[in-house]
């Protein structure tokens, strides 16, 4: 393969049309055709510098090249590309915010994760959270954050614009003690990844590379609290990447209220998470069915929010981040458990959601989070596995 022209068609393309931000993602099939392309594109970069608009995921051999410019490769490199559009993805609340107060929210008691700290609240347990990025300067997540990433701006913090990231950051983690509000694993450390606007949307490239750094970070667990209607062959190569690295992806289904739902949850390598309301029936707004492994707190969540406050907000991004909060406390004891085992796990302990009219249990997978239950039973394997050495 000619990689000199190869990227020299790309910036004959990018020169003569114009760029609209539009994006496409390029994988190469064979991994040294992949090195051999690289390669090149670091030689030229310094002497063009619209090739500095194109990015890279080593993890799943792909370029994120501009739209414009994918046009004649697509025809002259067929057989060695696989090349899709770089998709919007939206995160997963609904728009009903309302102003909360510092508490002990319904949500973290309904998954009984207070009586589990006497033997775990997470620490060691590195948590990547792909999202608009946080709040730093929340006093009740100051002990929670590490610096993370912004994907964005390179080289900036990951300082939240949104709301989203902060408020799914709070469920996760929040220590404020007493005076502010406790999250789910207090003392588990979060790697914020803003790969989200200010609008709460992304691209696709922007996930890989976020799930990309979380893997060459060695994080435990990522919530990925977003999703979309469309298949991606680059986000699900990406995510089986994480699994395969023994990193468990934990996802949200959507807020569509219907039987199916959004991707990454759809992934088998995923933990696909749906939502439940105060009453511990499926949420209204919930996608349901046989594909969701557990179901967590999503209705009317208080968490923190922008400017040292704190937000009531609903939808699956915010059960998933309760899901996220338990498997870190299990993972806390049990740091070698794969991500298979922590589905398994969750599936196995989890409580049976009360039915709506017409409702059949089948019809909705899991069951209800219930994080003191997960740890009981993730510690009596242990101890039966140690028995057995």
């Amino acid at each position: 393969m000619d990689y000199y022209k190869f990227w020299n068609m790309l910036l004959e393309e990018i020169s003569v049309a114009p760029n609209n931000g539009e994006r496409r993602i390029l994988t190469f099939n064979d991994p040294r055709q992949y090195a051999g392309a690289f390669t090149q594109w670091k030689a030229l970069k310094a002497k063009q510098p619209e090739l500095r608009q194109v990015q890279v995921s080593p993890l799943i051999r792909a370029f994120f090249v501009p739209a414009a410019g994918a046009g004649k490769l697509m025809n002259r490199f067929a057989d060695l590309l696989n090349v899709e559009e770089d998709l919007q993805i939206q995160i997963h609340s609904i728009a009903n915010e309302k102003s909360g107060t510092a508490t002990l929210p319904w949500g973290v008691k309904a998954i009984h994760a207070p009586q589990a700290w006497s033997k775990s609240t997470g620490v060691h347990v590195k948590i990547g959270v792909i999202d608009t990025g946080a709040d730093y300067r929340h006093p009740d997540l100051k002990h929670s954050l590490a610096s993370g990433v912004n994907l964005l701006h390179r080289g900036m913090l990951p300082l939240d614009d949104n709301g989203h990231g902060t408020h799914i950051a709070g469920t996760l983690a929040a220590a404020g003690g007493t005076r502010g509000m406790m999250g789910v694993a207090p003392r588990a450390l979060l790697y914020p990844v803003k790969a989200f606007d200010h609008s709460g949307s992304a691209y696709v490239s922007d996930i890989v590379l976020g799930i990309d750094w979380c893997v060459q970070n060695k994080i435990d667990i990522i919530n990925m609290s977003f999703g979309m209607k469309t298949r991606s062959k680059a986000l699900h190569n990406v995510v089986i990447k994480a699994y395969r690295a023994g990193i468990a992806v934990i996802a949200s289904s959507g807020n569509d209220g219907k039987r199916g739902g959004d991707y990454p949850a759809r992934y088998p390598e995923t933990i696909a998470v749906g939502a439940i309301d105060k009453r511990h029936r499926v949420a209204g707004f919930s996608n349901r069915g046989s594909y969701i492994d557990v179901y967590g707190p999503g209705e009317g969540v208080t968490s923190c929010w922008l400017k040292e406050g704190y937000k009531e907000m609903s939808g699956t991004s915010m059960a998933t981040s309760h899901v996220t909060g338990a498997a870190a406390l299990l993972l806390s004891v049990r740091p070698g458990l794969s991500p298979r085992e922590l589905k398994l796990l969750l599936r196995r302990t989890a409580s049976p959601v009360r039915l709506r009219k017409g409702q059949r249990r089948a019809s909705l997978g899991g069951g209800a989070a219930d994080a003191l239950r997960l740890l009981k039973a993730g510690v009596r394997a242990k101890r039966a596995v140690s028995a057995n050495v």
